[in-house]
């Protein structure tokens, strides 16, 4: 065996330089070749072909997305505390070979360029929610991403990567500054409730009102056509009474009888009248001679005046 190697050692290296020769590239990553310590090409995915013992595989870049969580502070205007918490998608930003020998090469590790992402990140976020005031960072979330996104992109262009998204997740304040936010919001609420039972309130007390003025114009409209009625049937009463008076002082008169008993008839009928349909009420009336003769007086100036 020893005799062997000896002799054929020259197949073996060969071989190994044979086998050296190709090199394999997985999906999603870029072979970086350097020759003698200097950059010479990229590798894609698959199988390709190196120079044996002179040509080196520095790194493989991955061109897949990838993701990290941050968690930092930052300070307002009005000096309240904001605490983030966001996830940083980013990726390579093309598969052009400039592209890649930054990827590369700008960093001496991907620990190194994770850190300096962190911290391009969390700085322009800072920047910018030092110039709002406590109450407005919730409603800027979208200008935050925005102009994180902006001031970072080129920075991390000139590193050869992109930055995909940026999602803030939560944004949270000192328990002090939560709980003053929940006595602001509770009590903007009760505002609220007390204005809309206000009104709710003034639309009952409207709405009645409108309801009893109607059922009022109602009732004396109703009161008005019930006189206008009474007043028609007492006239048409009266003209009744007199045309049947008239008739029977005409028949009296032919008969050659006192139509004064027709005045006593009334009398008579009245009092009855009085004493079948009363009921409780008291009426005074003078029963003697002369009150009767009184009466059938001031009755017989009655018919005078209904006939004029």
């Amino acid at each position: 065996m020893k005799e062997f190697l000896i002799d054929y050692w020259w197949t073996i290296v060969l071989a190994l330089a044979f086998l050296g020769c190709f090199v394999t590239v997985n999906q999603g990553l870029i072979g970086v070749v350097t020759m003698f310590g200097k950059y010479r090409r990229i590798m894609r995915p698959g199988l390709n072909f190196k120079i044996p013992f002179l040509e080196q595989i520095y790194k493989k870049v991955s061109i897949q997305n990838r993701s990290v969580e941050l968690e930092f502070q930052a300070v307002t205007v009005d000096q309240a505390n904001v605490y983030f918490k966001s996830m940083l998608l980013y990726s390579v930003l093309n598969v052009d070979e400039e592209t890649i020998k930054n990827v590369a090469f700008k960093f001496i590790s991907d620990k190194d360029l994770m850190q300096a992402l962190i911290r391009t990140v969390e700085g322009s976020i800072r920047a910018f929610v030092s110039t709002k005031r406590q109450a407005e960072v919730l409603n800027v979330r979208r200008d935050i991403v925005e102009n994180v996104k902006e001031q970072v992109d080129l920075t991390l262009e000139s590193w050869g990567y992109h930055l995909q998204d940026l999602q803030i997740n939560d944004i949270t304040f000192d328990e002090a500054i939560i709980q003053s936010m929940s006595k602001v919001v509770a009590s903007n609420n009760l505002k609220a409730a007390a204005e809309n039972e206000g009104q709710a309130l003034l639309i009952t007390k409207t709405k009645a009102a409108e309801a009893e003025g109607n059922s009022i114009k109602i009732a004396a409209e109703a009161e008005r056509q019930a006189a206008q009625l009474r007043g028609q049937g007492v006239a048409l009463f009266r003209e009744e009474v007199a045309k049947g008076m008239s008739q029977a002082a005409a028949e009296m008169k032919q008969a050659n009888l006192d139509t004064n008993v027709i005045l006593f008839s009334m009398w008579t009928e009245a009092i009855k009248n009085f004493a079948e349909y009363g009921k409780g009420n008291v009426i005074f009336l003078d029963g003697s001679s002369d009150g009767m003769e009184k009466t059938m007086k001031s009755l017989m100036a009655m018919q005078q005046m209904d006939k004029r």
